[in-house]
């Protein structure tokens, strides 16, 4: 339970799609009282294919599921009722990881106070209705690499954190070749405006080349220092997705890993305009 603790609030943050998000505070972090109920809607607004809604994960919401139910959930992307699930929850990636992993994930979440909380059923457009069917897959399960390997380990901790996912741009739904963690996908703000995921290749320019690995760890444990609170966002002040206060928490050497991996790959030279406003 303490390692898929560890995963579901600093790794995967299952805790940060799957709770209420106090937006008025920077990175909009989950309010004390609703991990797990679900309810965030990924609307076509966002641009998603449908609504699609984040499930209720407490004992509550899958009270009734069988851990191999909730694993094949997450990992093979297939509900209780066998009904594919659009791929917002990255289960391609987490079908990539160690069972043990996810079977810790499913013990935790066995943990959370059970929240009553209805969430409306996802819905998705014509024809990913259909496309849906095609998505799930059987799970690939990996063993967790040695942490002295750190490209590799690196590379398990960011499939886990499906850093890819946000810093990639798509198109039809598919990562362009050649732009893997480049960044430039737009979000809207719950408060208005837009902000583009970062380029965290290694490019000296535009990516995280220049970055020293105290650099990189130093963003992340800013937001873990025993002194620091979420400041509260202004009318008009721009907020960000990052839900860097839950990245946070990883291990020093587990975010040094990622570091090592990210400096590893291809430097794609590609400027990002962070923020824009309505």
């Amino acid at each position: 339970m303490a390692r898929g603790r560890y995963l579901a609030h600093h790794v995967m943050v299952c805790i940060d799609c799957h709770s209420e998000r106090d937006w008025t505070k920077f990175t909009g972090p989950p309010k004390d009282g609703t991990w797990g109920k679900g309810g965030e809607a990924f609307s076509k607004e966002m641009g998603f294919p449908g609504m699609f809604y984040a499930r209720n994960i407490t004992p509550a919401g899958i009270g009734d599921w069988t851990d191999g139910e909730v694993l094949r959930a997450i990992t093979m992307g297939v509900n209780k009722e066998g009904h594919p699930l659009f791929p917002v929850m990255p289960h391609h990636l987490y079908g990539q990881l160690a069972q043990e992993d996810m079977e810790a994930v499913v013990a935790y979440l066995r943990t959370l106070p059970a929240i009553e909380n209805e969430v409306p059923a996802s819905r998705a457009d014509f024809p990913m209705n259909f496309l849906l069917n095609t998505i799930p897959k059987k799970a690939a399960f990996q063993p967790v690499p040695s942490a002295a390997d750190q490209v590799r380990y690196g590379k398990y901790l960011t499939t886990a954190a499906a850093c890819i996912k946000c810093h990639t741009q798509k198109k039809q739904g598919q990562n362009v070749a050649g732009m893997e963690f480049a960044g430039g996908i737009e979000f809207p703000l719950p408060g208005g405006g837009k902000i583009a995921s970062a380029n965290i290749t290694p490019d000296p320019q535009t990516g995280i080349g220049r970055w020293s690995k105290e650099t990189f760890v130093s963003r992340f444990k800013q937001y873990a220092d025993s002194s620091y609170r979420p400041h509260t966002v202004g009318k008009g002040e721009l907020n960000t997705l990052m839900p860097w206060s839950m990245y946070a928490g990883m291990e020093r050497e587990d975010l040094e890993a990622i570091y090592v991996y990210l400096q590893s790959l291809p430097a794609v030279q590609h400027k990002v305009t962070r923020f824009t406003k309505n």
